[in-house]
């Protein structure tokens, strides 16, 4: 297995697109730079982002700027079905996890990323009818051509990270955790990630920003917010930094 590179922070790139603050070329540009200055070269993406167009926005600003790919690690993920303009031939929003989609979704990340490779490739979320057998094919096929260095999961509960683990090598389980989601730490999600050695990695570990919003009406936002000050300004920091911060963190 390649040397692992993903700097402890990652940037989740789901609201770069339509979904969120509508960039274009050089707007994504900028904050690809403005993240790399603090040290932030791992970049979040899936491929329905932006009901499917945000890897190609994303990918147009590397084409624009080719020295930047060496410097930086991509993560994408693939397994849901969107209805979408985009594509009309989803009649019906389910989960895909057969080989032919796995490998059909990363040769389309590749190619709207105008990459040659991918860093690391997770299944979004667990599919009722997935089989290990049929993911393990997919994910050997895409390791031994190159075109992806590293595998994991993301969503799944510990029996399904079981399941695909006894198959097939899983780097790491995407899950949403923050100090308003604890249930990871006492529903045997980050004890497997300990037993097994598979990384933790945390989407929405700011609470998707709602911290703030529910702190006129929350009782426990309302401790966790009088906390946060006592620390802010231990540390000489503002509390409401946490507001505007959305990432991934790599632990």
């Amino acid at each position: 297995m390649s040397e692992i590179k993903f700097s402890p922070v990652i940037a989740g790139t789901m609201k770069w697109g339509v979904w969120g603050s509508k960039f274009d070329t050089n707007e994504y540009l900028q904050l690809i730079d403005d993240c790399m200055q603090m040290g932030v070269t791992t970049f979040d993406h899936a491929d329905i982002y932006g009901h499917y167009t945000t890897e190609e926005e994303f990918g147009k600003a590397l084409a624009e700027r080719k020295e930047l790919r060496s410097q930086m690690q991509l993560i994408t993920k693939c397994g849901i079905k969107m209805v979408t303009p985009n594509q009309p031939h989803h009649a019906i929003k389910h989960y895909d996890t057969s080989k032919e989609h796995i490998i059909h979704s990363a040769h389309l990340s590749l190619k709207h990323l105008h990459t040659d490779y991918i860093d690391l490739l997770l299944i979004h979320r667990p599919d009722p009818l997935m089989h290990p057998d049929e993911i393990a094919e997919a994910f050997t096929q895409l390791k031994e051509q190159g075109k992806v260095l590293h595998f994991g999961v993301s969503n799944f509960t510990p029996s399904q990270v079981e399941m695909i683990a006894s198959r097939f090598p899983i780097l790491t389980n995407q899950i949403e955790i923050s100090i308003l989601y604890l249930k990871p730490f006492i529903d045997g999600t980050l004890d497997q990630c300990i037993t097994k050695n598979i990384i933790p990695t945390a989407w929405s570990p700011l609470g998707g920003g709602n911290l703030f919003a529910l702190a006129q009406e929350d009782e426990r936002a309302k401790r966790i917010i009088a906390v946060a000050d006592i620390l802010a300004e231990k540390y000489s920091v503002a509390p409401g930094m946490v507001h505007v911060v959305e990432s991934f963190y790599w632990t």
